[in-house]
């Protein structure tokens, strides 16, 4: 099979891996799309917090065909499409997996919206309800409001009652946040900190992009409001002053969808029961921007790099037709 292989930091090309078949509680499966996430482009360098040793595929998310079963799988049947949140190995035809991690995909899914579904929309969920748990009438603020999680947030803050406010850089990208639903667009190039005073501030703030957009949306956030600081795509992780938490009654969650999947599956199993019943009466639907082949991975990468995309970026394999 051909993967995608990190073999030093910074280092990552195409290879031919043999195939392995499934041990004990797993299932081999014919990948057939895999959602690339920012957490991709941390791991090939080596900085994520959750690396794999190397040589390693990346890949965090995948959609495709089981193909084998081991010892101990029983919910689970050759040619059952399913979608899997492995945490790496998604880059490549074929993969092995905790059968554990696999959902079952709605008739109506594509692979392509499979494979970029659930860390996008689980962490969106999971942030805006289960920790920062988002009123109606409050005021969501969202950075990177295009990007592939700051657009689930915009589209399930507006599904929960919030009145959404939406930063992206430029006007391609505004469209896309406000055809999710958001009320207010903010360009990036604005004074972001300004803007929110002046539309009476935030009570969530749902912050992708960390840096000097975090402290513009830190101090436009209201007394008693809640901050998830969900990624750093631009590069710098913010310093959270702890005095100006104290001043204004702040809170600081913080979120990483494959470290509650460890320590509370049930949170996640439920929130992404609810995510699919939502897809499957049309309250959601994914956004791909992009439907790249695996043999053109190192581009899809860059996409995310420059921040050139909206929604999702997903690899798609050759051989995609059903086993």
């Amino acid at each position: 099979m051909q993967a995608y292989q990190v073999s030093a930091p910074g280092t990552a090309r195409l290879v031919s891996l043999p195939e392995h078949a499934p041990g004990p509680g797993q299932i081999g499966v014919r990948i057939a799309a895999c959602g690339l996430n920012f957490a991709d482009l941390l791991m090939i360098k080596g900085t994520y917090q959750d690396t794999p040793p190397l040589p390693f595929v990346p890949g965090l998310e995948v959609a495709g065909w089981v193909t084998s079963v081991g010892a101990n799988v029983t919910e689970l049947e050759l040619g059952m499409r399913v979608a899997i949140f492995g945490g790496q190995g998604g880059l490549a035809q074929y993969g092995v997996f905790d059968a554990a991690r696999a959902v079952q995909l709605p008739d109506a899914m594509g692979f392509s919206e499979a494979a970029g579904f659930q860390i996008a929309y689980g962490t969106s969920l999971l942030a805006l309800d289960h920790c920062a748990r988002l009123q109606p009438g409050e005021t969501l603020l969202v950075t990177g409001a295009a990007g592939g999680v700051g657009l689930t947030a915009v589209e399930i803050g507006k599904k929960m009652g919030a009145r959404v406010i939406a930063h992206a850089r430029g006007a391609e990208k505004l469209a896309v946040a406000k055809a999710a639903g958001a009320d207010v667009l903010v360009e990036a190039s604005d004074d972001l900190r300004s803007v929110v005073k002046e539309l009476g501030g935030a009570d969530v703030v749902y912050e992708t992009i960390g840096g000097d957009v975090w402290t513009a949306a830190f101090r436009a956030t209201n007394p008693g409001g809640r901050l998830l600081p969900i990624g750093f795509a631009g590069g710098d992780v913010p310093h959270i002053p702890a005095n100006h938490l104290l001043v204004k009654n702040l809170t600081v969650i913080g979120l990483y969808f494959g470290g509650l999947l460890k320590s509370h599956p049930e949170v996640v199993q439920n929130a992404l029961a609810k995510l699919f019943g939502w897809f499957a009466d049309g309250s959601i639907r994914p956004h791909v921007s992009h439907e790249i082949p695996l043999d053109q991975v190192a581009d899809a990468l860059e996409l995310l790099r420059s921040r050139k995309s909206t929604g999702k970026v997903v690899i798609t394999m050759a051989g995609d037709a059903a086993p």
